[in-house]
C-alpha cells in the first residue's frame, strides 16, 4: 500500500509540474518548488479517492484563476518598463513612432483602395453566384464586346445552369414635370435584373415580363433617395403617371435606399427592345446572370459557350466570329483596375518594409548603446527568454502607437486619396475602414514589430557577458555585428527604394506620353454639353433639324461665343459609335472581315469650332443630308485605302455588308482626331451630317473667347428660353473631358510617386543614420587619423566612399529587383518599355544624389574630430 502510495504521489507531482508550465517562467523559477511541495502536502492529508479529486480539482481551478493574473502582472511590469526606456528616449520614440505610422497608414490606405474594389463582397445576397456574361471576338483582338439583343434571348432560353439571365445598359434619363426638366443616371434593363441581383423594392413591385415587350406598359422605377426628394416619399405615387424621356410613364415602384445598378442609376425603365429590329451585330448591353444551384462558373461558361456555337450555325451571316465568357461578376468589374491595385500593394509593401529596416537600424542603434544594461540584467540573473520578451514587448509598444497613429493617417488620406478621382464612384464601391481593414492593420503592426524586434532580440541573445563588461558598453562585438545587420539593412533600403523609384519614373513617362500625345483637336477655350429633348414633341427630322439650329443660334448669339456646332456621337474622348466599312471598288468583305470604324455624326461648324483641319475637300453645309449623300473621312482612312490618290469622290457604306445601306460620297478629309480614348489604339473615323441622321438629343459644342466655365449659367437659361422641356447636363469644359479620360492612369501615377517619395526619403534617413552612427563610433579613429595627418577632404572621403559603396551595391540589387517588378507594370505603361534604360539610369542618378546629400552632415562630423580627444583616450 505505501508502495501504491509513493506511485502516486510522484504521478501527481509530475502532473502538478505540467500544469506550473502554464505559469510564467520566472514565476515558475521562484515559487514552482514550494507550489509543488504544499500540493504534495495536500494529497498526503486525503484518506480518500474522493478528497484526493477534490485536490486535484482545486489546483486546476487556481491554475485557471493565478495563471492569467501572474502574465498580466508580467505583461503590466515589462510594459511599464518599455514605456519608461520609450520616455528616456524620447526622440528615438518620436521617429520610430513617426515612420512607423507613414508606412502602416501608407500600406492601410492602399489595402482600403483594394478592399472596397476587390474584397467587401457586392450589396447583393450570395453575391459570389453573380455572374458577366460578356461576348468577345478574340479573332478580332476585342476580348469584350458586349451582349447583343436576339443573342441575350437565345442564351437566356437555351442555358439550364443560371437560374435567371438579365441585360441592362447605363444611359441617363429626362425626368420632366414639376420644376426644370432635369438628367439623371438611369439604367435599362430587362424585367429579370432585380431577380438576379435579389433585390426587392421598397414599395411596390418591380418589372412585370409584359411590361419588358416593345409595345407593353410604360412603366418606371424610381430609387428612394429621388423619391424622397422630389416627390417627398408620397406614398401615392405608386400608380400615378410622370414624364420620364418625354413618355408618360406609370410608376410602379421605389427602390431602396442605397441601390444604385448600374453605378449610379436613380431610375430604372425597361428596354423593351424588339428582338426583330436588334441585329445579332450590335453588341452594346451588358450581361448579369445568377448560377443555378450546385453549378459553377466554368461548367456555366462551357454551356454557354456551346450555345453560342449553335447560334452560329443558325446565323453564320451575323455571325462575326465571336464566342461568349462567363466570369465571376466581381471579377469584370474590377477587371480594368485589378492589375493597377495590386502592384500598388505590392509599391506600398515595399515602402512599409523600407520603413522596417529603418526601425530596425534605429534599434540596434539602442540596442548596442544598451548592451551593458543587457548583461547587467543577465549577471542578476535574468534569462535570454526574458529579455528577448522585453525587446519585444518594446517593439509591440512601438508597433502599437505606430498603428494608431497609421489609423489616423489612413482615416485622413482616404478621403484626399479619393478626391483625386474626376468621376463620380459606382455607389457599390465603400472604401471607409470596416472589421477587414481592422484587422489588417493590426496584422500589419503585429508583424512589424516582429520584424524589427528580430535583429535586436538576436544580437542580444549573442551577448558575451564578460566581454561586454570589461569594455564598459562601449559596444564590442555587439557593435560590430550590428554594424554588419546595419549595412545589410541599409543596401536592402536602398534597393526596394531604387525599385520603387523605377517603377514611378515609368508610370510618370507613360502619363507625360499620354498627356502629351496629340489629339488632333484644340481643347482650349471649348464647352461641351448635353441636351437632351422629348422625341414625342419632336418626331421629324425636320423638327429635329429645326429645334438643333435654333439651339446653335441662340447660344451662338451670346457674348463671347466664337463658334457652335452639334453632334451625336462626337465628344471627342467622351463618347464613340463603332460600325463597319465597305469600301466601293474593293472585293466586298464579311461582316467578320468588314474593318470597324468610329462613327461621328455633326452639323456644319464642328471642324472649325473643335480646331480640327480639313486637309483636303469641304466641310458640311446646313443643307446636307439629302440625296447624294455625303460624308468626310479622316487622313488615317484615307491613306490605307487611297495611299496615292485623292479619296474626294470616292463612295463608302456602313453598317454590316449584308444590310446594303446607300453610298456615301466622301467630300473631305479631316485631320485625325482621338475619339476614343488616348489609351488604347485608336480607330479610323468617319463623319456624317446631322441631316441624315437628324435626332433631337445632341451634344453642343461652344469654341469661346475666355473660360468655358463662366458661359455654363448663361447657356442653360438661353436653352431654358428654347423649350423648358429641355434637359441640360454634363455641362464641362472640353479640357477637363480629356483629363477625365486618363484620370486612372494619373491617380496611379500620383500614388507611385508619392509612395516611391516616401521611401526615398525614408532610405535617406536610414543611410543618414547609419553613417552617422559609424561615425560617432569611429570618433577615435578619425581623430588619429587627423593627428597622423589626414586631412578634411580625406576624412570626408572616408566616409562618403563607405556611404556610396552602400548606395552602389543598393542599387545594382534594385535595379535587379526592378527588372521583376516592373514586369508587373507592363500593362499600365503607355509608350515607354518597362526596361527603358533612360529611366533606370536617371532615377539611380537620383538616388546616389540622395545618398550623397545624406550623407554629407556625417562626414562634416568626421572632419571635426578633434585629434587632441583621440589622443587623450589613447
Amino acid at each position: 500500500m505505501a508502495i501504491a502510495s509513493r506511485r502516486l504521489e510522484g504521478w501527481s507531482v509530475r502532473w502538478y509540474r505540467s500544469l506550473l508550465l502554464f505559469y510564467p517562467p520566472e514565476f515558475r523559477a521562484a515559487y514552482g518548488r514550494e507550489l509543488c511541495l504544499v500540493f504534495v502536502d495536500r494529497c498526503r492529508e486525503q484518506a480518500s479517492w474522493a478528497g484526493l479529486a477534490a485536490v486535484w480539482l482545486g489546483a486546476v481551478a487556481g491554475l485557471a484563476l493565478a495563471a492569467p493574473v501572474e502574465h498580466y502582472h508580467m505583461l503590466a511590469q515589462d510594459l511599464r518598463y518599455a514605456w519608461r526606456m520609450l520616455c528616456k528616449s524620447p526622440l528615438v520614440a518620436v521617429v520610430t513612432v513617426t515612420v512607423l505610422a507613414l508606412g502602416i497608414g501608407a500600406t492601410t490606405v492602399a489595402f482600403s483602395v483594394a478592399n472596397g474594389l476587390l474584397l467587401r463582397p457586392l450589396p447583393y445576397p450570395d453575391p459570389e453566384r453573380l455572374v458577366a456574361v460578356d461576348e468577345a471576338a478574340p479573332q478580332r483582338n476585342e476580348p469584350s464586346l458586349g451582349v447583343a439583343f436576339p443573342n441575350y434571348l437565345d442564351l437566356r432560353a437555351r442555358n439550364s445552369v443560371l437560374a435567371e439571365l438579365a441585360v441592362y445598359d447605363s444611359d441617363r434619363a429626362t425626368l420632366a414635370g414639376s420644376g426644370e426638366a432635369v438628367r439623371l443616371p438611369a439604367g435599362e434593363v430587362s424585367a429579370g435584373l432585380f431577380q438576379v441581383l435579389g433585390v426587392r423594392p421598397r414599395l411596390g413591385r418591380v418589372f412585370q415580363p409584359e411590361e419588358d415587350l416593345p409595345h407593353g406598359p410604360a412603366a418606371v422605377l424610381l430609387g428612394e433617395g429621388l423619391w424622397r426628394e422630389r416627390f417627398g416619399a408620397d406614398p401615392s405615387l405608386l400608380g400615378r403617371a410622370i414624364v420620364v424621356n418625354g413618355v408618360s410613364r406609370t410608376v410602379v415602384g421605389v427602390m431602396p435606399m442605397g441601390f444604385h445598378f448600374p453605378d449610379q442609376a436613380e431610375i430604372w425603365l425597361p428596354l423593351r427592345l424588339d428582338a426583330k429590329l436588334s441585329p445579332r451585330t450590335d453588341h452594346y448591353l451588358q450581361g448579369i446572370g445568377r448560377l443555378a444551384p450546385g453549378t459553377t462558373v466554368e461548367r456555366a461558361d462551357r454551356q454557354l459557350k456551346s450555345i453560342m456555337r449553335q447560334i452560329a450555325r443558325e446565323d453564320p451571316v451575323s455571325f462575326q466570329g465571336q464566342t461568349v465568357n462567363v466570369l465571376p461578376f466581381r471579377l469584370q468589374l474590377t477587371s480594368s483596375s485589378r492589375a493597377a491595385v495590386l502592384t500598388l500593394l505590392g509599391a506600398v509593401l515595399c515602402v512599409l518594409l523600407v520603413a522596417c529596416a529603418n526601425i530596425t537600424n534605429l534599434l540596434l542603434v539602442q540596442a548596442t548603446e544598451r548592451a551593458r544594461e543587457i548583461a547587467v540584467r543577465s549577471a542578476l540573473g535574468a534569462s535570454r527568454g526574458r529579455l528577448v520578451r522585453q525587446l519585444l514587448i518594446e517593439s509591440l509598444l512601438l508597433g502599437g502607437l505606430g498603428a494608431a497613429t497609421g489609423m489616423v493617417l489612413a482615416l485622413v488620406g482616404t478621403p484626399l486619396l479619393l478626391a483625386l478621382i474626376p468621376e463620380e464612384l459606382p455607389r457599390w464601391l465603400h472604401f471607409e475602414p470596416d472589421a477587414r481593414v481592422l484587422c489588417f492593420t493590426a496584422g500589419v503592426s503585429l508583424l512589424t514589430s516582429l520584424l524589427v524586434s528580430l535583429a535586436p532580440a538576436h544580437l542580444c541573445s549573442r551577448l558575451s557577458l564578460t566581454e561586454t563588461l570589461k569594455e564598459g558598453g562601449r559596444g564590442g562585438t555587439a557593435g560590430r555585428r550590428g554594424e554588419r545587420i546595419r549595412r545589410a539593412l541599409v543596401v536592402g533600403e536602398v534597393a526596394l527604394s531604387l525599385a520603387l523609384l523605377i517603377g514611378a519614373g515609368l508610370m510618370a513617362r507613360s502619363f507625360l506620353a499620354l498627356h502629351q500625345a496629340p489629339l488632333g483637336f484644340d481643347s482650349r477655350h471649348v464647352l461641351t454639353l448635353r441636351v437632351w429633348a422629348p422625341r414625342v414633341k419632336y418626331d421629324s427630322k425636320e423638327k429635329a433639324r429645326a429645334l438643333v439650329r435654333r439651339e446653335r443660334e441662340e447660344v451662338a448669339s451670346l457674348p463671347g461665343v466664337i463658334s457652335v456646332a452639334a453632334t451625336i456621337s462626337g465628344i471627342p474622348l467622351a463618347d464613340a459609335w463603332g460600325r463597319s466599312l465597305t469600301v466601293e471598288g474593293r472585293r466586298p468583305l464579311s461582316l467578320r472581315e468588314a474593318p470597324m470604324i468610329n462613327h461621328v455624326v455633326a452639323t456644319a461648324g464642328y471642324f472649325r469650332t473643335l480646331g480640327i483641319p480639313l486637309v483636303a475637300g469641304r466641310d458640311f453645309t446646313e443643307t446636307d443630308g439629302a440625296s447624294p449623300l455625303v460624308t468626310i473621312v479622316d487622313q488615317d482612312l484615307a491613306r490605307r485605302y487611297w495611299p496615292h490618290a485623292s479619296p474626294l469622290g470616292r463612295r463608302v457604306r456602313y453598317g454590316p455588308p449584308e444590310a446594303n445601306e446607300p453610298w456615301h460620297t466622301i467630300v473631305g478629309v479631316a485631320g485625325t482626331v482621338r475619339n476614343q480614348t488616348l489609351i488604347s489604339p485608336e480607330r479610323p473615323s468617319v463623319y456624317l451630317p446631322h441631316g441624315e441622321i437628324a435626332q433631337p438629343s445632341v451634344s453642343l459644342i461652344l469654341r469661346t473667347a475666355g473660360d468655358p466655365g463662366r458661359l455654363a449659367a448663361a447657356v442653360r437659361r438661353r436653352l431654358a428660353e428654347v423649350d423648358r422641356d429641355l434637359a441640360v447636363s454634363e455641362v464641362l469644359p472640353l479640357e477637363q473631358v480629356v483629363g477625365r479620360s486618363i484620370w486612372q492612369p494619373r491617380f496611379f501615377t500620383v500614388l507611385f510617386v508619392v509612395f516611391a517619395a516616401l521611401a526615398l526619403v525614408l532610405a535617406a534617413v536610414g543611410l543618414y543614420g547609419v553613417m552617422w552612427y559609424a561615425v560617432s563610433r569611429r570618433r577615435r579613429e578619425l581623430g588619429l587619423r587627423a593627428a597622423l595627418g589626414a586631412g578634411a577632404g580625406d576624412l570626408r572621403g572616408l566616409v562618403l566612399g563607405q556611404a556610396l559603396r552602400l548606395s552602389i551595391a543598393g542599387s545594382a540589387l534594385g535595379c535587379v529587383l526592378a527588372l521583376a517588378f516592373t514586369r508587373l507594370l507592363a500593362s499600365q505603361l503607355h509608350g515607354v518599355q518597362p526596361t527603358d534604360p533612360a529611366t533606370y539610369v536617371w532615377m539611380a542618378a537620383l538616388l546616389l544624389a540622395v545618398a550623397v546629400a545624406a550623407s554629407a552632415a556625417p562626414a562634416s562630423q568626421a572632419v571635426r574630430s578633434d585629434p587632441m580627444d583621440a589622443l587623450r583616450e589613447e
